[in-house]
């Protein structure tokens, strides 16, 4: 199980950090200058990995090299970095050229406070970002500050793809004679029949139809009855931003479903505290019928713990399924694109080189070097064109990381296929079939306006408590829906949900209009 772990965690950590393959020349003349000796400074994290320090990272001295520069790094590690770079940005004094950002900053208090250069004023200098930026109006829309600049340069992640999906137990499908659910009343009936029947061939009532994890209920079963419980807000068809705790027949309607599950015993007494290394457990006993998870998950650890999957991989026993529908259509809720931010020191003595540099490390070259690494020392060509990693790269994990392939430090994009080439065909294929058709964009994140930024915070994070802690208590029948829920929602709006409504509105409108 610890080999299992750790293969996970190589995964979701190259998956979080991977990046996209080149697939058009670059556009910024190199190198970016001829001064001899000429350096940019970048604050930013080191590696996820104690034992690797990227300030000598091979591929990120090269990308330095093509450039014409020399990178002087302050790195810290991911654990402290917001705590110690926060006090950094507060005194404003002696910063580098780039700063990885501590946070989004969606409440603008670096960009209110002048410390970040408006990157938008420097497009002239900036062809790759640019072109970036067209290629992905979602994400220039979230980048688009109240005052209509854009500061910084993101790191993404994938949105479309290996998202957290349902997964069931394949053989057991096979048993019953049926194929995964699509539908909520399926669904129910397949649970059913896990609890009546013995499932796993070994005399003994051990079956556990479902192991879901509490975070992962609203992403299972919300978008079947219309609403991204995951966001929490979101916009209709016209635009119209919703709530969906305090959506009065949809919400309450989910919660009866659940509600019904747990009196069931369909849903196990104690979801709430369900975590992963028990989910594995069960996967090894084979005493699960249906899961849900992040997708990577599937094969690398979930049908890993099976015998019958280590006899023959090319074929997942834990494997995805299209989303269930309802009285609304089955959906999967992605994620929003931008993982961290890079910005330039607006006080900077080496703006322009900084900001060039900044663009270059966007350009395709670039990418394909935190992607992919150096042909012959990270990757081969099949004879069809396509990449594979070389045996060291997964053999080896930390001579792979010290390279600076992936590099969380710089602003990468995260790539489908670099992830690809990581996993079975079979799990590739999954990926297509049943999650990137089926996948929904979340709220997006946006900037807040000083008075949004105070009325969200006096309201939110209490209205979301209020919320958690009543999902429960009604799905587990503490609280009774057909008594308590109407207190529920008049609760929730003498704590000000119409007030967060408007204000959410508001951001979605200037942001539906900086993707335009």
């Amino acid at each position: 199980m610890k080999k299992t772990r750790i293969l996970s965690l190589v995964l979701a950590l190259a998956l979080v950090f991977g990046l996209i393959p080149a697939t058009a020349e670059n556009l910024a003349a190199l190198p970016l200058t001829t001064e001899a000796g000429a350096t940019v400074s970048i604050l930013a994290i080191n590696s996820y990995y104690s034992n690797v320090d990227l300030r000598d990272a091979t591929l990120l001295k090269e990308i330095a090299d093509r450039a014409g520069v020399t990178i002087e790094w302050t790195l810290i590690d991911p654990s402290s970095y917001a705590d110690s770079v926060s006090p950094m940005l507060a005194s404003g004094k002696d910063l580098p050229d780039i700063i990885m950002m501590p946070d989004k900053d969606l409440n603008m208090d670096y960009l209110s406070s002048g410390l970040v250069e408006p990157l938008d004023e420097h497009f002239d200098l900036m062809p790759n970002y640019t072109a970036f930026l067209e290629k992905n109006p979602i994400i220039k829309g979230s980048l688009t500050a109240v005052d209509g600049h854009i500061y910084y340069v993101p790191q993404t992640v994938v949105t479309n793809n290996y998202q957290p999906v349902l997964m069931y137990n394949m053989p057991w499908l096979e048993k019953l004679g049926i194929e995964a659910p699509k539908t909520l009343d399926e669904f129910v009936d397949y649970l059913r029949k896990i609890k009546e029947t013995d499932m796993n061939g070994n005399g003994e009532a051990d079956e556990i139809p479902m192991s879901l994890m509490n975070a992962f209920l609203p992403y299972a079963f919300g978008p079947a009855f219309g609403m991204d419980l995951v966001s929490g807000y979101y916009a209709d068809d016209q635009g119209v931003v919703h709530y969906g705790p305090y959506e009065k027949e949809n919400y309450k309607a989910y919660l009866t479903f659940l509600n019904g599950l747990y009196n069931e015993g369909l849903l196990e007494q104690e979801f709430a505290s369900l975590d992963r290394d028990q989910i594995v457990a069960r996967c090894a006993n084979d005493t699960t019928g249906v899961t849900f998870d992040f997708s990577w998950q599937m094969s690398t650890l979930y049908s890993a713990q099976y015998e019958s999957y280590k006899a023959d991989p090319s074929k997942g026993v834990i494997a995805g399924a299209a989303p269930l529908s309802g009285e609304y259509a089955g959906a999967y809720i992605g994620r929003n694109p931008i993982s961290n931010i890079f910005g330039i020191n607006a006080k900077s003595a080496n703006k322009e080189l900084a900001i060039k540099f900044l663009d270059y490390a966007m350009s395709e070259e670039a990418q394909d070097l935190y992607v992919w690494g150096m042909e012959g020392l990270t990757y081969e060509v099949d004879a069809d064109g396509v990449r594979h990693f070389l045996p060291r790269c997964t053999e080896d994990t930390i001579w792979y990381q010290g390279l600076g392939i992936n590099a969380p430090n710089m602003p990468s994009q995260q790539s489908v296929p670099a992830t690809d080439v990581l996993l079975a065909a079979w799990h590739v294929q999954n990926d297509r079939d049943f999650e990137e058709p089926f996948i929904r964009a979340p709220y997006p994140e946006v900037y807040s306006t000083e008075e949004e930024a105070e009325i969200s915070g006096m309201y939110q994070v209490d209205i979301q408590t209020y919320v958690d802690e009543n999902a429960i208590a009604f799905i587990i029948g503490t609280k009774n829906l057909e008594a308590d829920f109407d207190a529920y929602i008049a609760t929730l709006e003498s704590m000000q949900i119409g007030e967060m409504l408007k204000i959410r509105q508001a951001q979605y409108d200037r942001f539906a209009s900086a993707t335009k």
